[in-house]
């Protein structure tokens, strides 16, 4: 299956599924809640969740409602999670798509309830609690947070099926003790049961992100949340890996190839000077593809199967490498940014830590344009491309 190799990123949907396998021993029979949300990461939601869905995830979890409707298209038929806001307005969407809207305060749940009793419809929720994190949630710290979350489950028009927070540091960064992440369960527990002692019933309590799931099997409860650790990036170093394995690699291609004299510059602001006769290819990749201008520092690629310097600065769409020691290299040969190339591998979460940000980041920030290339059995099974896909 052919495309366009100008940048592009591959998406190895094998090891999409070896992660899900380790996860699912992780939670057992609890429910899995795939979160897919950011296009599943940067890595392509249409068939990453289609191969999710195969697997047999229960749920998808999503950012927002235009995030569910782009699920809903790929033609899965699991249930979906909202975890934001969604505008008041678009309550009837809600309703006629059958997700789950998360209601985390007093005023949305009333304006949610108001919107969907002035339509005529229902929709399902789940009840967000503030146990530490501090984003959004009724404040399980008060019994007054607490009564509010219990009069917006018996408001018309919402139908609450679940329960949940979000764990602020179970990802051991900063927390060696997991004291504070105990602290949130416990908190999150004491504020369920006092819910649940007025009457209110859910069916689906959870809590435990990518980092709840290695770290505390105790906490599970009836479902998890596995992010990151799908497409096989750890949310710290800190946690051992199961064996997880990164589905994303990021290659571009050679454009051109050039000498370049002893003391002439190269690109923007001339930040780079050659101190000797060199050879400097063009790659066909830059900053607007989500490879970002800082990695130019002491950066490098690899280029059949060896380390490339990066030199100068990147600009939007093409930078620059010393190719000088690699006589074979040629223009269309092709450039990894990440992943593995022979024996050598650039992996996401050396360029997160060069950058002091984390892997998240990354994978997110690769651009529309970028053309993602989904794999199985070492063959492209689907291409997704700014033209559409195949």
């Amino acid at each position: 299956m052919d495309f366009f190799k100008r940048c592009w990123v591959e998406i190895d949907l094998d090891k999409i599924e070896h992660n899900y396998k380790i996860i699912r021993e992780f939670i057992g029979d609890k429910k899995m809640i795939s979160v897919v949300k950011a296009d599943a990461y940067g890595h392509g939601v249409e068939f990453v969740a289609q191969k999710l869905d195969s697997l047999g995830t229960d749920m998808f979890a999503v950012s927002n409602l235009e995030e569910a409707q782009q699920l809903w298209r790929a033609d899965t038929d699991k249930p979906i999670l909202i975890l934001g806001y969604t505008p008041p307005e678009y309550t009837d969407k809600l309703a006629e798509l059958g997700v789950f809207q998360t209601v985390f305060s007093a005023e949305y749940a009333k304006r949610l309830s108001d919107a969907a009793v002035a339509c005529s419809k229902e929709i399902r929720v789940h009840i967000k609690l503030d146990t530490g994190m501090h984003r959004i949630g009724f404040d399980a710290y008060t019994d007054e947070g607490i009564n509010e979350a219990i009069a917006a489950c018996k408001l018309p028009g919402l139908i609450v099926d679940g329960v949940f927070t979000h764990f602020a540091s179970a990802d051991l960064d900063g927390d060696n003790d997991q004291s504070y992440t105990r602290e949130q369960f416990d908190r999150f527990m004491s504020a369920v049961k006092k819910i649940e002692d007025s009457g209110v019933k859910f069916n689906l309590k959870h809590c435990c992100n990518s980092a709840g799931i290695f770290s505390h099997k105790e906490m599970h409860l009836d479902g998890a949340r596995p992010g990151v650790i799908l497409y096989g990036l750890m949310p710290s170093d800190l946690l051992d890996n199961p064996n997880i394995q990164p589905a994303m690699s990021f290659k571009s291609v050679i454009s051109m190839i050039k000498p370049l004299g002893a003391g002439m510059d190269i690109s923007y602001g001339r930040t780079f000077t050659a101190e000797k006769d060199m050879m400097v290819a063009t790659v066909a990749v830059g900053y607007a593809d989500g490879y970002q201008r800082r990695l130019a520092k002491d950066g490098y690629v690899l280029v059949n199967g060896k380390r490339a310097k990066i030199i100068g600065r990147i600009c939007m769409d093409q930078m620059m490498i010393d190719v000088t020691d690699i006589p074979e290299a040629k223009v269309g040969d092709t450039v990894t940014l990440f992943g593995r190339d022979g024996n050598d591998e650039i992996t996401v979460d050396s360029l997160s830590k060069r950058l002091d940000t984390i892997n998240y980041e990354l994978v997110c920030i690769i651009g529309k344009r970028v053309t993602r290339v989904f794999k199985s059995g070492g063959e492209t099974v689907a291409v997704r491309s700014l033209i559409g896909s195949n």
